[in-house]
């Protein structure tokens, strides 16, 4: 099965939020949904743009662009960062004209794991479904160094922020968030990281896919 079955992607928009890959994630979903389908990769917070795909920076860009192109990014530039924000256009249209719309909501610093500020994530009220991503390379490491907003997520993990972080921490901090609809757990490179992806699995109550977007490998944990 490909990732996007398993992960079962609904048409319409997906929110992916959290850790270790979301960029990633939505580009691998888009080329495998762009097979058959018109896709468009974008975020609700600040995103790079994907460098060997065409971006539409206005409304009149996408119209144009979605005519002959079936996986294309959206959003409007952010002045010298070299980043994009959200699109032009309202998400609502964008959900109307494309097949499938996949939304970066959420930003971690490149840090594998992440507990969320009450301003966080932006998740559209489009979306139909929520994925949380979370890297397995965190595991093992002092809180303070694999989470962003490490303070915070110690507290909801109810541990120091010296505390290593474990599948027990990140189910705790996931549980207390309650902002996902399912999880996907990358960087999972060895048999260790696929234990540690299934320990967390059994202490929590919604589907768990782990894997390694680098290779291309996905296993299922429910």
């Amino acid at each position: 099965m490909t990732l996007s079955q398993l992960l079962d992607i609904r048409p319409g928009v997906t929110a992916v939020i959290g850790g270790g890959g979301k960029t990633t994630l939505l580009r691998t979903l888009g080329e495998e949904l762009a097979g058959r389908h018109t896709v468009l990769l974008c975020t609700t917070t600040k995103i790079l743009p994907f460098p060997d795909l065409p971006c539409a920076r206005t409304t009149a860009e996408l119209d144009q662009l979605r005519r002959s192109h079936r996986l294309l990014c959206a959003g409007t530039d952010v002045p010298g960062t070299g980043k994009l924000a959200a699109p032009e256009t309202p998400m609502a249209l964008l959900a109307e004209r494309f097949d499938y719309v996949l939304v970066e909501a959420d930003g971690a610093a490149r840090r594998p794991l992440k507990a969320h500020a009450p301003h966080e994530p932006v998740i559209p009220p489009e979306a139909v479904q929520t994925i949380c991503v979370v890297g397995a390379s965190g595991f093992g490491q002092p809180i303070s160094e694999a989470a962003h907003r490490p303070e915070r997520y110690a507290r909801l993990a109810g541990v120091p922020e010296t505390a290593e972080a474990a599948p027990v921490t990140e189910a705790a901090v996931l549980r207390a968030e309650g902002l996902h609809d399912k999880i996907y757990v990358n960087q999972v490179e060895t048999l260790w990281e696929l234990a540690s992806a299934r320990t967390l699995a059994a202490l929590l109550d919604c589907p768990v896919l782990a894997g390694s977007l680098q290779r291309k490998e996905y296993f299922p944990c429910w």
